[in-house]
């Protein structure tokens, strides 16, 4: 793998970079050519947590993920645990849909544990009525919810209001 590590408003030693390169290595079994994969990670340290960002974009599909800890080395040592987590929980997924279109994924890799098929197991019918964003939050606020699915009045689209990590709001607009 081809990897970019930088450091928001952090500096990045030689150390970490060793660290980083040796653990998201453990995760060239998962690709048949590593050598062409470009890794993209950022680190933050923001209060006394510090946060890493790995990036994996491939051909169809994006591998993604943050995680947080009070020491760095343990976030990425979760991050690497969480990236080949998201592998091995969408193999089969992957491997069906993708197999003739993802040159670049290994899916002859050992399997160590079976992990039963996620289904479906609540569906819902919702009534909306269209609304602005800001009755959207607070609707969502009354709820309880961390997002929140409406007609969206100033877009003249369905959105998809959520609450951010950092206890913000996000929306989707679905077009």
């Amino acid at each position: 793998m081809k990897f970019t590590i930088r450091g928001d408003k952090l500096v990045v030693t030689n150390a970490i970079k060793e660290y980083i390169e040796e653990k998201l290595g453990k995760l060239d079994k998962y690709y048949n050519d590593a050598s062409n994969i470009d890794c993209k990670v950022v680190i933050r340290s923001k209060n006394n947590l510090q946060t890493i960002e790995v990036t994996i974009p491939l051909n169809k599909f994006i591998l993604r993920v943050e995680v947080s800890d009070k020491d760095l080395y343990a976030a990425i040592d979760l991050a690497v645990d969480k990236l080949e987590g998201q592998i091995r929980k969408n193999k089969t997924k992957l491997e069906k849909r993708y197999i003739e279109e993802l040159p670049e994924m290994n899916f002859d890799y050992p399997e160590e544990d079976e992990e039963e098929e996620v289904k479906i197991v609540k569906r819902k019918d919702i009534d909306s009525k269209p609304m602005d964003e800001e009755e959207a939050i607070l609707q969502m606020n009354l709820l309880n919810h961390d997002f929140f699915v409406f007609k969206n009045t100033t877009e003249e689209c369905v959105s998809v209001l959520y609450r951010r990590k950092d206890g913000k709001f996000g929306i989707i607009n679905v077009k």
